[in-house]
């Protein structure tokens, strides 16, 4: 079985100052829509493991991983796009 693309989420994220830009997810992904889910779920663990003291977990097997969180900033996970990562 072929390995699964790698794919690019980009999701706009904001702070109560008004400051916006982006944060990038990239790991493997069937399809544009399992990427977006599978980097929402690595980012809601890694915000559970960070706010129970814990260590963000390390980068999966596939490739997602959650680094560079960020207390105060929001993601808008409904404005999240994918696209296959070159």
């Amino acid at each position: 079985m072929a390995a699964l693309p790698y794919y690019e989420v980009d999701v706009p994220i904001r702070n109560s100052t008004g400051a916006n830009g982006v944060h990038v997810f990239t790991g493997r992904a069937r399809n544009p829509g399992d990427a977006v889910r599978i980097a929402h779920e690595v980012y809601d663990t890694a915000l559970t493991a960070q706010a129970s003291g814990r260590d963000i977990p390390d980068q999966r097997p596939d490739g997602w991983a959650a680094r560079g969180i960020r207390p105060g900033w929001h993601l808008d996970w409904n404005a999240a796009t994918a696209h296959r990562w070159t």
